[in-house]
C-alpha cells in the first residue's frame, strides 16, 4: 500500500526517544484513534491523546461498539454501585456505557464519535441520529460508498469475549450474528475511510495486529483500519500515518516487577482478592521483543491526571485506579479480570508510513 503524506506536520511526542512532548510548538493535522468498545481509548491510548489535545491539536476518537456485552464490576464505594442489572441488558448497558465514554473522553479533552452513527432511540438528544458518521466530501467514491444508507444504520454489536490466560482474551463461544467481528470488512471499513477523508489527521492510531490483548473486536477494529487506509490509498487520496500500539516486552516485564514489589499494590491485592501478574509469564500480543521500524514514545506523567480521570469514568469496566509511583510505572488499575495492570510511563506506538 503506498501512501501520500497526509495534511499537516510531525506530532507532539517523541521520536524514538526519551524526550518530553514538545508538540505544542508545531502546527498542522490532528489524529484519530480507532478504538473497539467504551474504555479502550483511555487503556490503550489515553497518554497520547491528552498529550495531543493538551497540544492544542485536534484529536478524534472512533469507537466501533458500545461494549454491550461486557462484564459490570457494580462495585461498592463507586459510581457502578448497584449496576449489577446492567450486565446482560446490552441496550441499558450500552447507553450507559456511552455515558461513561463521554465523560472520559472529556477528561482527555478529545472528541468521540461512533463508527455506525447509531444512537440508542429514547435518547431524546440523539433520537434523530442514524445516518452515517459526518458529511464526507460530496461525490467521493468512498464518501458514496459509506453513504448509501439513508435510513437507521446498522448498529455494530459488541462480540464478546473470554478469559483465556491472565491479560489475554479470545473470542466469545456465543459471539452473536450481528457482532463487529463478523461484519463484512468493507462495510466500516468504507465509514472509516469516509471520515478520515473528512477530518483529515496526520496520524491514525489503533491497537497492532492482535488487538492488544486478543479481544476479537480488537482485532477486526485493526483490520478495519487497515482496510480503510488501503481505500484511501487506492482512491489516491492522502493516507495519514499508521500508529499501532505496542510495547517493548522487556518493559512490560520490569513493569510487573514493580507491581510486584509496590507496597500499595500489594495491599490493594490483599485488601480486595485480586492477583499480580508474573512477571515471567506469558505476555500479551502487544508485547514485543523486537520493535522494527520507526517507534514513537509518549510520555504519561505529564498528562496522569487527566488519563486516570478517565480511567475512573469507565467505572463499570475498570477498577482501584490508583496513583501509585515506582521505577517505571505510574500506578495501576485493574479490570474483570481481577488482575492487577500497571499505569506504565510511556505509551509506544509502531509507525508505518507506506
Amino acid at each position: 500500500m503506498r501512501r501520500q503524506q497526509a495534511h499537516g506536520d510531525r506530532n507532539p511526542v517523541s521520536s524514538g526517544r526519551e524526550s518530553p512532548a514538545d508538540g505544542a510548538r508545531s502546527q498542522g493535522g490532528g489524529l484519530l484513534a480507532v478504538h473497539a468498545h467504551p474504555d479502550d481509548e483511555t487503556l490503550s491510548t489515553g497518554a497520547l491523546l491528552a498529550t495531543w489535545a493538551a497540544a492544542g491539536r485536534p484529536v478524534t476518537v472512533v469507537t466501533c461498539t458500545r461494549g454491550e456485552r461486557g462484564e459490570v464490576l457494580a462495585l461498592p464505594g463507586t459510581t457502578s454501585e448497584g449496576l449489577g442489572s446492567l450486565e446482560g441488558d446490552a441496550l441499558a448497558l450500552a447507553a450507559h456505557r456511552e455515558a461513561e465514554l463521554a465523560r472520559a473522553t472529556a477528561a482527555l479533552g478529545v472528541e468521540q464519535l461512533f463508527l455506525d452513527g447509531w444512537r440508542a432511540p429514547d435518547d431524546a438528544s440523539t433520537r434523530a441520529a442514524g445516518t452515517d458518521p459526518g458529511d464526507p466530501q460530496s461525490g467521493a467514491p468512498i464518501a458514496r460508498a459509506a453513504a448509501h444508507h439513508r435510513g437507521p444504520v446498522p448498529r455494530y454489536e459488541d462480540s464478546g469475549m473470554e478469559w483465556v490466560a491472565p491479560g489475554v482474551a479470545g473470542p466469545a463461544a456465543d459471539s452473536p450474528a450481528t457482532a463487529f467481528a463478523r461484519v463484512p470488512l468493507d462495510e466500516p471499513a468504507r465509514r472509516l475511510a469516509a471520515t478520515i477523508m473528512q477530518r483529515r489527521p496526520a496520524v491514525v492510531a489503533t491497537y497492532e495486529a492482535g488487538g492488544g490483548y486478543g479481544h476479537p473486536d480488537h482485532v477486526r477494529a485493526h483490520d478495519v483500519t487497515i482496510r480503510a487506509l488501503e481505500l484511501l490509498a487506492d482512491a489516491g487520496s492522502a493516507v495519514p500515518e499508521l500508529w499501532q500500539a505496542v510495547a517493548p516486552a522487556a518493559e512490560v516485564r520490569a513493569a510487573r516487577r514493580s507491581l510486584a514489589g509496590s507496597e500499595a499494590a500489594r495491599r490493594v491485592v490483599g485488601e480486595h482478592g485480586l492477583t499480580l501478574p508474573a512477571p515471567d509469564g506469558p505476555l500479551p500480543p502487544f508485547a514485543r521483543e523486537q520493535l522494527p521500524g520507526r517507534v514513537e514514545r509518549v510520555h504519561a506523567r505529564p498528562v496522569l491526571g487527566p488519563v486516570l480521570t478517565a480511567m475512573r469514568a469507565h467505572a463499570t469496566q475498570v477498577q482501584h485506579v490508583t496513583s501509585a509511583p515506582a521505577p517505571g510505572i505510574l500506578g495501576f488499575y485493574a479490570l474483570s479480570n481481577d488482575v492487577l495492570a500497571p499505569v506504565t510511563e510511556h505509551e509506544t506506538y509502531l509507525v508505518s508510513t507506506s
